[in-house]
């Protein structure tokens, strides 16, 4: 999976980070290294659609957090992709 917007939603269901934290997460967890400018192009995009928003912090570096709309996004995206992924599964067994 490449989608950048699952990714960082994915990753912020783990706690709150910061772009580089993301980036790093994303990379163990999917394999996949994101670009700064796709990192930054998701996260405003998402903050936009309300599904993460910035929070408070004293480091230079800005993190973020999964807001509620975000998490329904995410489980209904990711139920979607479970279904499809069984289904493959399944069909390669009797293939």
């Amino acid at each position: 999976m490449s989608d950048p917007n699952l990714l960082v939603l994915s990753s912020l269901a783990a706690g709150d980070k910061h772009g580089y934290a993301m980036m790093e997460d994303i990379e163990r967890f999917a394999g996949v290294r994101l670009g700064p400018g796709t990192l930054y192009g998701a996260i405003t995009r998402l903050v936009e659609r309300g599904w993460i928003r910035p929070v408070a912090s004293d480091d230079r570096r800005q993190p973020y957090t999964l807001t509620a709309a975000g998490r329904a996004y995410l489980e209904e995206q990711l139920g979607g992709l479970e279904k499809v992924v069984k289904t493959g599964l399944r069909r390669l067994r009797h293939a």
